[in-house]
């Protein structure tokens, strides 16, 4: 019999290795995109803070936190300051059904490196990061500007509609694994095939599906070359 102490504790410790695991993937991912991207357009990228600008991710954390942060006088005040942390808890939920690593022990409590397993994990995490759209759209409301409005239906127009392609992209993924529990589909890509071919979802059909996906992640998040909300274009150009 666990108990409540033991389950508290080692719930509490799987929380903080998902959120730093997954956390510094994420900023890390960023640094990796801002070298691609530097590279394509003949440039070196991060390269300042730390060798090789490894250390970069780090710095634009600590800026991030001593950012003033300033509220125009014209806006929703309460709707302005609750759009970005719809959109942070939103983005943070779907990580809590996210596998990360094998079985472990803490505490005493025998528990998957997962914060928690749902067999609708997948399902979660499309229902979850859909409802994100809503802090999108509610940034560009409250700011009470009709250009900030303009921007939030766009960005939020591009997401939504890119999230058919990305669902469906998974329908092969979820015949072959024959569930929705994340932890399960890891585990149906064991092993090999003739001993040295990993039995990955995309050596198994999947590889047009994953290039899909691919896609529409990034569009789905507003990244390059999908970046079009950010309206870059006409930002330099002066309009």
């Amino acid at each position: 019999m666990v108990s409540v102490e033991s389950f508290v504790i080692a719930s509490i410790i799987k929380t903080a290795i998902a959120l730093f695991v997954l956390l510094t993937a994420v900023a890390y991912s960023v640094w990796l995109e801002r070298k691609v991207v530097g590279h394509i357009q003949n440039r070196w990228g991060p390269t300042r803070v730390g060798p090789f600008g490894l250390l970069q991710p780090l710095a634009d954390a600590m800026k991030f936190f001593f950012k003033e942060d300033i509220t125009p006088p014209h806006v929703y005040k309460l709707l302005y300051l609750a759009a970005p942390v719809i959109a942070v808890t939103f983005a943070l939920t779907s990580i809590s059904v996210i596998p990360i690593g094998n079985w472990i022990t803490v505490a005493g409590v025998r528990t998957p490196l997962q914060i928690t397993d749902v067999n609708i994990a997948l399902l979660i995490i499309l229902g979850i990061t859909s409802m994100g759209v809503y802090g999108v759209a509610l940034a560009g409301w409250s700011s009470n500007s009709k250009y900030s409005l303009l921007g939030g239906l766009r960005a939020s127009a591009q997401m939504i509609s890119y999230e058919v392609s990305l669902g469906l992209s998974l329908i092969g993924v979820l015949i072959l694994s024959g569930s929705f529990s994340l932890r399960e589909i890891v585990d149906a890509q064991g092993g090999t095939f003739w001993g040295f071919i990993p039995r990955w979802n995309i050596f198994q059909g999947q590889i047009f599906a994953f290039f899909i996906y691919l896609m529409a992640a990034f569009a789905e998040t507003n990244r390059i070359p999908f970046d079009l909300p950010e309206a870059e274009t006409e930002l330099v150009a002066g309009y």
